[in-house]
């Protein structure tokens, strides 16, 4: 569907900081119980009683993080909210409020961030949290969003990453490596659309893995799953940097090493056909592909019954001790030792 190229655009300037503040903010809804007191306050007020809280903040930086080529903005505010969220889901919490920052440069019309915080209030919506505060600035690099996200747990509830023992299991919510072909895709076709505006990408083919780089969602639903299994993990992380470098954190910070089994990694069948027509090692894309956004966690060895045959999750190895490393068994039950090449958000090389 093309976009209206003459469509009524009214400048930034023209609202004020103030103004746009109240524009962007008029139609949000407080639904939470802990939220005292959301935006219009110097801060915020909260109160959760005798439960825990975890905070997760998330900066994403246009052309380093989003390219607006292939971004809408409205999914572009959805999963800004949804990697935060993702990061509380990770505690093995329940994410209620979030906060919204925003520097703008004066290319983007007023509508432009009413269809950004449309995508915000959607998020905000479907995970049921409340959007309590935040900022705006201006920008001369382009678009900015950084978002924070509140939470709340019992505190027997809370996982960290670390808390793993080498006699442990490792275990992944969903199916990863889809979210980096899904950009790939995308990549490619944003050249072809250079060389050739008036050429329509026919991405049907491509409709899973695009939807999850473009509208990822984060876990929230594992807590109450795990919960209904009567199983409390020792460990967890989400996968945001890819497989590996998310072990390898998990590792580290529980001083275990670990062997994970390539042909226990769950893989999407249109992730296979794609790296298949890319000309892609499937393993290497789901090792270090990252924004899967699923969450990766340790559970004891007799929990192992409780969760073996469960759709949402795979067992896809298991720790051992430190001094034996990280490793992944291939499917000719090669041991090679596991790298982390996943996303680096301060790398500068090209």
């Amino acid at each position: 569907m093309l976009e209206d190229k003459n469509q009524e655009r009214t400048s930034l300037s023209s609202m004020g900081e103030f103004g746009l503040i109240d524009h962007l903010t008029k139609d949000i809804e407080i639904n939470q119980p802990s939220t005292l007191k959301g935006i219009g306050d110097d801060a915020a007020v909260l109160d959760f009683k005798d439960k825990r809280t975890v905070i997760s903040t998330d900066m994403l930086v246009e052309g380093v993080h989003f390219d607006l080529a292939y971004m809408p903005l409205k999914h572009l505010g959805y999963k800004a909210v949804v990697v935060n969220l993702s990061d509380i889901c990770a505690m093995n919490a329940k994410p209620t409020q979030i906060t919204v920052s925003i520097a703008v440069s004066n290319r983007f019309p007023l509508e432009a961030l009413e269809e950004l915080y449309s995508g915000i209030r959607h998020a905000a919506k479907v995970y049921d949290v409340d959007i309590v505060g935040g900022d705006t600035t201006s920008s001369q690099k382009g678009l900015i969003i950084s978002i924070t996200a509140i939470g709340e747990a019992e505190e027997a509830d809370i996982t960290y990453r670390v808390g793993a023992t080498d006699t442990d299991l490792l275990v992944v919510s969903g199916d990863v490596g889809a979210a980096y072909m899904g950009l790939q895709v995308l990549d490619r076709e944003k050249e072809v659309f250079k060389v050739n505006p008036n050429n329509q990408p026919d991405l049907e083919a491509y409709d899973y893995l695009i939807e999850r780089q473009l509208k990822p969602e984060a876990r929230k639903d594992v807590k109450e799953l795990l919960k209904a299994l009567e199983i409390q993990p020792t460990a967890m992380i989400d996968i945001s940097d890819g497989l590996s470098s998310e072990i390898l954190h998990l590792c580290k910070q529980s001083n275990v090493g670990c062997n994970l089994y390539e042909d226990k990694i769950p893989l999407d069948p249109q992730l296979i056909n794609v790296c298949e027509e890319f000309n892609i090692d499937i393993t290497t894309v789901a090792l270090n592909g990252g924004e899967d956004y699923e969450l990766l966690f340790t559970i004891k060895m007799e929990d192992f019954e409780k969760i073996k045959a469960n759709p949402n999750f795979s067992i896809i190895g298991h720790m051992t001790q430190e001094s034996e490393g990280a490793h992944l068994i291939t499917r000719a039950n090669t041991k090679i030792a596991l790298k982390a090449r996943g996303w680096n958000a301060i790398n500068d090389e090209e």
